[in-house]
């Protein structure tokens, strides 16, 4: 029987979410990866415990994690069954719909429809009664604005989630749908995007100044750029790494000579600052409080205790972001 570590909130800082009430830990856990149908039953149970006992309360899911689409969220709801879900008032867990789930014409994108159904499949595979945000996965090109921006707020209405929030988002599509859920009185408190070092299209685009001066919290994916800042790839390629073993989202010509001399000089860095790169990466996108939370995954849960290391040593000199910048450029 799992019983919570008496300590876990003695090391976690957490973050409000935009101009909300919310408070989201600085590390959040995605099951994006390692919670699918061919995923370890214990590894599992193991890396949610962890992640728990060390103060991470949030965990992030998507209807369509797998393999197979679902299987995440089936995953996860034997987890709350089994370990949990006595806690479940300490807990943040998120869902999203957006992407393609079922055949036929109502089983994608951002209908009213899908993003209905959708969610009652998922507290139906989680065995919960509501969700804490429930997110659009990805703008729809088709559907009005007004109908998803509707439908969100007529789902927290309905109380089956407390908060609504988008991913994928870029600043104008932001504009758009924070503008009519301002009108409906939505709580609409975030926006999940990929972000890192290698990753900065919310600073281009601007969405991140826009998001902190708007209060809406921003959560960001992939913020060790799959794998590429850690150690793991200072040598080259492992053959146990993700480019080897799945390739969907690494791909093998993403490890150039140019990216080693990157990762290797930030490396260098993160070492004089008595981090791992991982740890370093990390602190460095919560290095100005413009964003609420990283969304890291993991394998095993050393790598959750490793990552949250990175709470130890959160400050950058202005000497240290400027050599960051240098080897990024």
């Amino acid at each position: 029987m799992y019983t919570a570590k008496e300590s876990r909130y003695e090391k976690m800082s957490y973050n409000r979410c935009g101009a909300s009430g919310l408070l989201l830990p600085a590390v959040s856990l995605g099951l994006w990866h390692n919670f699918g149908s061919n995923a370890n039953s214990d590894n599992m149970s193991e890396l949610c415990r962890t992640a728990f006992d060390l103060g991470i309360t949030h965990f992030d899911l998507a209807n369509n994690y797998g393999p197979v689409p679902g299987a995440a969220e089936e995953n996860f709801g034997r987890i709350l069954q089994k370990d949990l879900g006595i806690y479940r008032d300490e807990l943040i867990i998120s869902t999203k719909a957006g992407y393609d789930m079922w055949p036929g014409p109502y089983g994608n994108w951002g209908s009213k429809k899908y993003l209905v159904a959708s969610l009652d499949q998922s507290l139906k595979r989680m065995g919960l009664d509501y969700v804490d945000i429930y997110y659009h996965h990805r703008p729809d090109p088709d559907t009005p604005l007004e109908e998803t921006a509707r439908a969100l707020d007529g789902i927290v209405r309905s109380g089956k989630a407390l908060y609504a929030g988008i991913s994928n988002y870029n600043k104008e599509q932001t504009i758009a749908i924070a503008s009519l859920f301002k009108e409906m009185g939505t709580p609409f408190i975030i926006n999940q995007r990929n972000y890192s070092m290698f990753v900065r299209d919310i600073e281009k685009d601007g969405l991140k100044d826009y998001a902190a001066d708007h209060g809406i919290g921003i959560i960001t994916f992939c913020p060790l750029a799959q794998g590429l800042l850690t150690d793991r790839y200072l040598k080259g390629i492992p053959e146990d790494s993700r480019i080897k073993t799945d390739g969907r989202f690494l791909k093998e010509d993403a490890i150039n000579e140019e990216t080693l001399r990157k990762i290797r000089a930030l490396n260098a860095i993160a070492v004089e600052r008595g981090q791992s790169l991982a740890q370093m990466a990390l602190a460095w996108i919560l290095r100005d409080g413009d964003i609420t939370s990283v969304l890291i995954g993991a394998s095993k849960a050393s790598q959750i205790i490793d990552n949250i290391g990175m709470l130890d040593n959160m400050h950058f000199s202005g000497e240290e972001l400027a050599r960051i910048e240098q080897i990024l450029a």
